[in-house]
């Protein structure tokens, strides 16, 4: 007699911003015993090799204007790999609930009676700060800090004021692409010109770079330096801490 397979759960896993060493233990472990893994792209390839090799992997990768499969397709795979009986990990850069869609993927998976566990990882923004030793809080210069998207959808309608400024500190992922529409939008919402700040590339890396100005600069500082994806801007007094010169020779020397 055939029986139906039983339902798998979906593990929406935060993998953190590069480094493997930041993976939680939980997120290593699902990984070490993964059946089906479904990952983005910037998933570093030593990540990926924790998994066992009888592992299934799928590159849903995405870039700006370019998706290899479309967000409802992933939700939709998701769901069918785990009715199918299989445990799925999806494999997310930083954190699952902040920027990576997870919200989406679970709504989809519990529309669908799949079980769904969120395993967080450490935010892009965090690991970002924390490689750059740039303090996102400080006594003496920052007790509020906000996360957005810099992306021109949608950039134009937002209010931003009182998002950056004096005791504030203003993360901004993917905003590369859209750096002087950034600048030019803080300033009119009230920001100093002068106010500093730090880009930090490919987090956490051996790759990892930060270069800094002021945010009247931004598009020139990005342009010139030729900032790539992933990076993120961080804008705020406390952008002006942190040895820079010592952690460019470390980069320099990991190269």
């Amino acid at each position: 007699m055939n029986h139906a397979p039983s339902i798998g759960t979906v593990y929406l896993v935060g993998a953190g911003p590069g480094d493997p060493d930041l993976l939680t233990l939980r997120a290593a472990r699902l990984l070490m015993h993964a059946q089906v893994v479904v990952h983005d792209g910037l998933v570093e390839p030593a990540v990926l090799a924790m998994a066992p090799r009888t592992a299934r992997f799928v590159s849903v990768a995405k870039q700006r204007a370019r998706h290899t499969m479309p967000q409802d397709e992933i939700n939709a795979l998701l769901v069918r790999e785990a009715l199918a009986g299989h445990d799925v990990i999806r494999l997310k850069g930083g954190d699952p609930f902040i920027f990576g869609r997870g919200g989406e993927e679970a709504e989809a998976c519990h529309a669908a009676g799949v079980p769904v566990q969120v395993v967080p990882g450490v935010s892009a923004a965090l690991g970002a700060a924390a490689a750059a030793q740039i303090p996102l809080t400080h006594r003496e210069n920052a007790s509020i800090v906000s996360f957005v998207a810099g992306q021109c959808k949608g950039l134009a309608d937002q209010d931003w004021a009182g998002l950056a400024g004096v005791g504030r500190t203003l993360v901004i992922y993917m905003g590369v692409a859209t750096a002087g529409m950034i600048a030019e939008k803080l300033m009119a919402d009230g920001l100093a010109p002068d106010m500093p700040l730090a880009v930090i590339e490919n987090a956490s890396r051996p790759s990892m770079r930060v270069v800094r100005g002021a945010l009247a600069g931004l598009a020139e500082l990005v342009a010139r330096e030729a900032v790539k994806s992933p990076a993120l801007i961080v804008i705020g007094e406390v952008a002006a801490r942190g040895d820079i010169m010592e952690l460019q020779r470390m980069v320099e020397t990991a190269r």
